[in-house]
């Protein structure tokens, strides 16, 4: 890989249901972590730019790798997994190890837990509650999505630093 080619964001509709502005606002937000990742080289997308930080564009990908697999794919469907990037020794490593999977891979297992979200998010109601509680919290779907929506909010807002410090560039 010279650099990373991040496709198109999807438009968010001005109006309409629920449910569709949510499921708008996460691809928004799901492509908007590849945007900042874009035109980068893999030296570039390890980079740790802030000397007192662990984060990294690559570190912030394979974080919401986790995030997707976590909410939707453990804590809605139930399903038992071994976890994205975290060990029991080391809740780190989605930051920490960027070298155990190659560039395209962690960018390959991104589109694939976002893509299977999706798939088991769909047809279900946004009150139903998750198949299995995530620590003490039993949570609806509702619930899971604004709060996936929150944790890319929060973490793009770290890529926006990320970025400007790499290559200075800077934009929504």
């Amino acid at each position: 890989m010279d650099t990373y080619s991040a496709p198109e964001r999807p438009r968010i509709p001005n109006s309409g249901p629920e449910r569709l502005q949510l499921d708008a606002w996460l691809d928004f937000y799901r492509a908007t972590i590849l945007m900042k990742c874009d035109g980068l080289s893999e030296e570039q997308l390890k980079q740790r730019p802030i000397a007192t930080s662990t984060l990294s564009l690559l570190g912030l990908v394979r974080h919401l790798t986790f995030v997707e697999q976590v909410w939707f794919e453990t804590t809605f469907a139930g399903r038992d997994v071994t976890e994205y990037y975290k060990t029991a020794e080391d809740r780190d490593l989605d930051f920490t190890d960027l070298d155990s999977d190659s560039v395209e891979d962690v960018f390959a297992r991104f589109d694939r837990a976002c893509a299977l979200s999706r798939e088991l998010a769909l047809g279900h109601d946004l009150d139903e509650m998750g198949a299995r509680p995530r620590g003490e919290r039993e949570v609806d779907l509702r619930w899971m999505y604004v709060h996936c929506i929150e944790e890319y909010a929060r973490h793009l807002g770290h890529a926006d630093i990320l970025r400007e410090l790499i290559d200075g560039a800077t934009g929504y």
